[in-house]
């Protein structure tokens, strides 16, 4: 066995990183790790009124930046395009969007529209499964692809409505692109962190008490950094995951263990 004294770098990777909003997004954290951990990167953000507020963190650091609005057809196949364009073929691909229409978020699950439960679904869960169909091709060494979850796929959390069926579905079609892409050395996960105050959590009600509960269950007794997100997908990304598919993988203090 010849061991590799550097497994935990992403130096020389190449990366595609989704959903850049603002400074406080798990997509911007990945960016930044990545980027210091050696890896170059082109990063999506929603669109072009998107693209004026986010620029400023990624053109000093000289990542690309690319809108992309998954609804929209033909975006998410230039996106990709770009992708490769720039970076010559994929190693990793982090997919950290999610959306549902307020009313449906807001209200209870045995309420929710057909309409607003389809849409969530499409740009929370199924863009994963596209972005993993198009991205496949050119990752010919393998990699990881990892999509953002939380812990109310699992449980019934108070607020987080129609999100939880969307997550949990996540997490399935997680487990099972981990088997069909397992034989191209394609590794899937979904990270499941705590509570951090995103532009897309922010549209959770009552997400202040959600986050203080959080606190109260965690064994740790507090909340997890954005960096500490990173972290977990950085080293997912790297070759010391090479062993590794299929989970949903927590980083949230230890709420997930908790009764």
């Amino acid at each position: 066995m010849t061991l590799n004294p550097s497994p935990f770098s992403l130096a020389g990777k190449k990366g595609l990183i989704l959903g850049l909003a603002n400074e406080h997004s798990i997509a911007w954290g990945c960016t930044q790790m990545a980027h210091a951990m050696g890896a170059e990167v082109v990063v999506s953000c929603l669109n072009e009124k998107a693209r004026r507020f986010v620029e400023p963190l990624t053109a000093p650091i000289g990542v690309e930046l690319v809108p992309c609005d998954v609804e929209q057809e033909g975006e998410l196949e230039n996106l990709v395009a770009r992708a490769v364009e720039r970076l010559g073929h994929l190693d990793f691909v982090v997919h950290s969007i999610a959306w549902a229409p307020l009313a449906d978020l807001h209200g209870q699950v045995i309420d929710s529209s057909s309409a607003g439960f389809a849409r969530a679904m499409t740009v929370s869960c199924h863009s994963f499964a596209k972005l993993a169909h198009l991205c496949a091709p050119h990752m010919p060494n393998g990699g990881s692809m990892l999509s953002m979850t939380y812990l109310g796929a699992d449980e019934a959390v108070p607020n987080y409505g129609v999100m939880g069926p969307v997550k949990a579905a996540l997490e399935s079609m997680v487990r099972y692109m981990a088997m069909e892409l397992g034989s191209k050395r394609i590794r899937v996960h979904a990270v499941s962190p705590g509570p951090i105050l995103t532009r897309a959590a922010s549209g959770i009600a009552d997400f202040d008490a959600l986050m203080a509960n959080a606190v109260r269950k965690a064994p740790l007794g507090r909340l997890v950094h954005l960096e500490e997100i990173a972290q977990l997908c950085s080293f997912l990304c790297s070759d010391a995951a090479s062993g590794m598919t299929g989970q949903t993988i927590y980083v949230d203090g230890g709420c997930h263990a908790m009764g």
